[in-house]
């Protein structure tokens, strides 16, 4: 398994753990501790699932504990579940815009205070008001309540500084994930191919896809073949492959195909998608993941594909920026050679009529 399968792996998991559980490293100053609703689905999840009628309202209990003798003031953030560019599910305050495809934003139907004031050695209890919508609908209603630390301004925590003054600010927050819905089967996720363009992650080309899952249900272990192709043509350009993604219900993501240091060239691509989700052991569909030592079985399908095109000026700009690409310099040593043969031309006159001047004498 490669370093980049297992780093998105680890990710994954850290994403359904939801980063509940108390924690007393040195960084947190209070400590979290949902407690289970009558409504909970499963109540050893620790984090909110919540089975509910519609137009039924539940009030939510989480336990806040600050074991300093300094008071703390805690911020909270509602939020809907999003989807990041590496297909990992996020639950925390971020600049991910909500799909279109979002009919029921989760801070919608929430109601609770924007902060909360921890005295020295004391607990709390923060109170959550949930509002299921007054309709059926199947899926999951998807978000989390995030925990930070207020801190006064200019006090912010950072991180040592090194010999050159860089400062790093570290910020550290608990995320409680918060599902509501009103049946526990959710039916079935889909996945559609928006749009493709040429960008770039980390300074280096890529091409992205933006895949959307437009039902209101999570899309887990979501795998990938990218191929990327002149269009017209069958002859691989690049391909990619990627596993262990998953998305969160109504949301969309860029799944990158990397250049790999190769120029961006204007000219019209095909990108083609053979996408599996939700591993099961009676799925009707085998995928061979990358690295992978044998198939496995999908209970989801789908080949998506998309052309696109890739202008003269933005492959230009793309490739200028691009810190993998040689810079190519062929026109300045052009300049140079036809330079010196200008001198060498004028030196050459020169001297001829220096020659000629002397013999007229």
């Amino acid at each position: 398994m490669t370093y980049k399968k297992l780093t998105m792996l680890f990710a994954t998991l850290l994403s359904l753990i939801i980063c509940t559980v108390p924690s007393y490293a040195s960084e947190f100053n209070f400590a979290v501790t949902p407690k289970p609703s009558t409504n909970q689905i499963d109540k050893d999840k620790t984090y909110f699932d919540l089975l509910l009628a519609p137009n039924q309202e539940d009030t939510l209990t989480v336990d806040l504990r600050n074991d300093t003798d300094k008071k703390v003031v805690v911020e909270a953030h509602i939020n809907s579940a999003t989807t990041n560019n590496n297909g990992v599910v996020e639950y925390s305050k971020n600049d991910i815009k909500t799909d279109k495809s979002l009919k029921y934003n989760m801070k919608d139907y929430v109601e609770a205070p924007e902060q909360i004031t921890l005295e020295p050695q004391s607990a709390a209890e923060y109170k959550v008001k949930i509002h299921m919508p007054n309709e059926k609908f199947d899926g999951v209603i998807a978000g989390g309540i995030t925990f930070k630390e207020k801190t006064a301004e200019g006090t912010e925590n950072t991180s040592d500084e090194n010999d050159k003054g860089l400062a790093i600010k570290n910020e550290y927050s608990y995320v409680v994930a918060l599902l509501m819905r009103q049946a526990t089967d959710n039916g079935s996720p889909d996945l559609k191919l928006q749009s493709v363009t040429p960008n770039q992650r980390n300074a280096r080309n890529v091409i992205q896809g933006n895949l959307q899952n437009p039902n209101a249900t999570y899309l887990n272990q979501l795998a990938t073949k990218a191929t990327i192709t002149k269009k017209g043509s069958s002859e691989a350009l690049y391909t990619d492959d990627q596993a262990e993604m998953q998305m969160a219900p109504n949301s969309n993501f860029n799944l990158s195909v990397p250049l790999k240091g190769e120029r961006l060239k204007a000219g019209k691509y095909t990108m083609k998608i053979e996408a599996y989700g939700q591993k099961d052991s009676d799925g009707t569909f085998k995928f061979k993941e990358k690295d992978s030592q044998k198939e496995e079985n999908f209970r989801y399908h789908w080949s998506l594909e998309k052309d696109f095109e890739i202008k003269a000026d933005e492959a230009k700009k793309l490739n200028d920026s691009d810190v993998t690409i040689k810079k190519d310099y062929t026109w300045l040593y052009i300049l140079i050679g036809i330079l010196l043969l200008v001198l060498i031309i004028l030196f050459i006159v020169w001297r001829k009529r220096k020659n000629d001047k002397k013999d007229s004498e």
